[in-house]
């Protein structure tokens, strides 16, 4: 068995790829756009009703968190504004030395004096100015690397992918943060799939990605809490499982209409991380079932523009590109909400352009700004 390690860190051949026509140049998907902008707006305003609370709790002031957010979205804003407009061939002379970087960074979060530690986790770097999440930049790096990597037919790639799959996802895993390490890994996987690999490969990796993820979250106290949670939502009503009965009880409030906007309830210190990974709940408090709803189709639709995006896309490379961006976004989403209704365990994974954080809007905002460049080159 062989791993050529070489073939993970070489050089790329040429900017020329396979199966590339040209494209088209046309405008950029203004309806793609139009959803990401007005479902970043709507998590400005619930990251300001959400953290009311705990806003003049920590800060004395109820508009902190509104406040942090609302500058995140600006920057968000820009980096998309400059990610339409950079041709995405470009990034893929980027992709090794942002690969490179984004290790160097993943193991700086655990060097005293640059990463911060936080609750016995170490996922964060102090820039002065600003605090940065590394395996957040992960998610984006890895797509793009894998896009461009995957883009050219290559034989034997299988356990060269494993190798590079494990060093960054076991970097992550390190900090610890499960949650963001599963979410790499199935769009490591997505990628590595819809590239024309064999189907053997996927048959014999998910049992055991299956199988490692069950055995990392027994043996994590704290994950394995979470476990039993999952399939016993009364264990331990005041400790492991509080959070998600309290999800529960904030969107069965909710019922059809909600109980109005600004009126939750379960903002005001009941639900832990209201304003972060739990703030799909109140949404379902203030809005009801019809608003919630309403949530989750504009996600379906810019998942959708995304995947006709990546169909669309003039060369192997924009397409495998594409359709990486667009399952951050998906897969991010359904981890999320999947654990909001108890459909799978908490993770701690944000709702893509709601949640309240810096790194992740930002990226986001910014990888949707690519994507919108894609839209513009067509077959």
């Amino acid at each position: 068995m062989k791993f050529h390690f070489y073939k993970i860190f070489s050089r790329f051949k040429t900017i020329k790829l396979f199966h590339d026509s040209g494209g088209k140049t046309g405008r950029v998907d203004r309806w793609m756009l139009l959803g990401v902008f007005v479902l970043s707006l709507f998590g400005v305003l619930m990251v300001y009703d959400s953290s009311v609370a705990i806003a003049i709790r920590d800060f004395a002031y109820q508009y902190y968190y509104a406040r942090q957010q609302l500058l995140w979205l600006g920057l968000g804003l820009v980096g998309l504004s400059i990610g339409s407009k950079i041709p995405y061939k470009a990034w893929y002379n980027a992709a090794l030395p942002l690969l490179l970087g984004t290790l160097v960074l993943l193991m700086a979060v655990f060097i005293p004096g640059i990463g911060v530690r936080t609750m016995g986790a170490h996922r964060w770097i102090n820039l002065g100015f600003t605090i940065l999440q590394p395996a957040e930049l992960a998610k984006f790096t890895i797509i793009l690397y894998l896009s461009a990597w995957f883009s050219h037919p290559e034989k034997n790639r299988f356990w060269s992918f494993l190798l590079l799959l494990g060093m960054v996802v076991g970097l992550i895993l390190l900090e610890p943060d499960l949650g963001t390490g599963v979410v790499i890994l199935l769009i490591a996987l997505s990628i590595y799939f819809f590239s024309n690999s064999p189907i053997k490969h996927l048959v014999f990796l998910l049992p055991i990605a299956a199988f490692g993820i069950i055995l990392l979250a027994l043996i994590a106290p704290y994950r394995a809490q979470r476990l039993m949670t999952f399939f016993n939502p009364q264990h331990d009503p005041l400790g492991s499982s509080y959070q998600i009965r309290q999800v529960l009880l904030a969107l069965g409030s909710g019922g059809w209409t909600g109980v109005g906007i600004g009126k939750s309830r379960e903002k005001y210190e009941y639900l832990p991380e209201a304003n972060t990974d739990s703030i799909f709940a109140i949404i379902g408090e203030e809005v009801g079932f019809v608003g919630a709803l309403t949530v989750i189709l504009a996600y379906v639709f810019i998942i959708w523009r995304g995947f006709r995006i990546a169909t669309r896309a003039p060369d192997t490379f924009g397409g495998l590109f594409a359709l990486g961006l667009t399952m951050w976004v998906a897969i991010q989403t359904i981890v999320n909400l999947g654990s909001m209704v108890a459909m799978l365990p908490l993770t701690g994974v944000p709702l893509p352009f709601v949640s309240y954080g810096g790194s992740s809007l930002i990226l986001l905002l910014s990888a949707m700004g690519i994507l919108l460049n894609i839209s513009k080159y067509k077959k």
